[in-house]
């Protein structure tokens, strides 16, 4: 019996590839005894004949579809960000010491792990990727009309809204400055901006329908400044938060809080971190300002005496910073407690200090 036990995985490591899969297996005792590389084809088959046991894997491309087929076969599937694999990496790098590497990493009990992503979530994520995209590269179309404008002495004011009103009086009457070849290749790139922004209007009506669906999304946008864009984002990011114990290691996770680099007894912190979801992270920040610059009733959401009190000594763009890290935590709380905000206003609320 204790010689099956030996021979048999307890721990998988397995490091993905596009076509190739390097698979480490230790068991109990931590001894290698799986040292093998298959093809993409081979690992559900070979692992559906193993008795079920802890893989490991890095947060990679792929990597949530696998592990979604893994824990279907009765496996402990979980995944890592891989720069908390890397410390237990030995030697020089190659494939095999990666796949060993994750296995001893996944056994860390105080290892961090990635929630796995459903087909919906990946659904939803690829979605916003795509507008991402879009809304880059029409940025860059405006930016080079804008240069090709300037370079012939045209200067536009600051803001889509007024190239956008201003461009066809350009076109139309400027014709002293504006060549008929510069004039095709702005009408050119104009017709660019319109199909960019047909997509991108498009895909923002697609996520929009389904945050109304969503009822974690429905739940998310009871919170100031949070629409259909960023609490579905949310959700395809981190599901329901369980990830998190807390909210604020949420708003750790989104870079959103001091970087400390602290020694002794001297606690030292720099500007914000900027670690995890970049986008989320953007989005968070959008919906401070909107709060800041649009939203008038302050008080029915109980950000009043914080707002107020937070201006008197932080910068504009540092009061930004702080209020998406407070509106972030706040949705994580609504997210994974299943309950809609509400603001309850007690004498607490009104002496608590910013």
């Amino acid at each position: 019996m204790s010689q099956k036990l030996d021979t048999s995985p307890a721990v998988i490591g397995i490091d993905i590839g596009k076509n190739s899969f390097h698979i480490i297996g230790q068991n109990q005792r931590g001894g290698i005894v799986l040292r093998q590389k298959w093809s993409r084809g081979q690992v559900e088959t070979r692992l559906a004949n193993l008795p079920p046991c802890l893989i490991g894997m890095e947060a990679c491309v792929g990597a949530h579809h696998l592990s979604r087929k893994l824990q279907t076969l009765g496996h402990d599937a979980r995944l890592m960000p891989a720069k908390y694999v890397r410390p237990y990496s030995k030697g020089q790098k190659n494939d095999f010491r990666d796949a060993e590497a994750i296995a001893e990493a996944v056994q860390r009990p105080t290892m961090k792990f990635v929630a796995t992503k459903t087909a919906d979530q990946l659904d939803l994520q690829a979605l916003h990727r795509v507008r991402e995209r879009l809304v880059g590269q029409r940025t860059g179309v405006i930016n080079q009309i804008r240069a090709f404008l300037l370079e012939r002495g045209i200067a536009v004011r600051q803001g889509l809204r007024s190239l956008r009103s201003e461009l066809p009086g350009i076109l139309a009457t400027r014709t002293d400055v504006l060549s008929p070849r510069m004039l095709r290749i702005i009408e050119d790139l104009a017709g660019d901006w319109r199909r960019l922004d047909e997509r991108i209007e498009d895909l923002s009506s697609e996520i929009e329908a389904l945050a109304r669906q969503d009822k974690g999304c429905e739940r998310l946008m009871t919170v100031p400044g949070i629409g259909p864009i960023i609490s579905s984002a949310m959700v395809a990011a981190i599901g329901t938060g369980d990830v998190f114990s807390k909210g604020r290691d949420f708003g750790a996770w989104l870079g959103l809080v001091p970087k400390q680099i602290s020694t002794g007894d001297r606690t030292i912190l720099g500007k914000i971190s900027r670690r995890g979801n970049r986008y989320l992270r953007a989005l968070f920040v959008q919906a401070a300002w909107v709060v800041l610059v649009k939203v008038k009733g302050w008080e029915r959401y109980g950000l009043k005496s914080w707002i107020e009190a937070a201006k008197k000594r932080l910068h504009h763009n540092v009061l930004a910073i702080a209020l998406a890290n407070k509106l972030a935590r706040i949705a994580w709380a609504v997210l994974n407690k299943g309950r809609a905000f509400e603001c309850v206003k007690t004498d607490e609320m009104a002496s608590r200090p910013a």
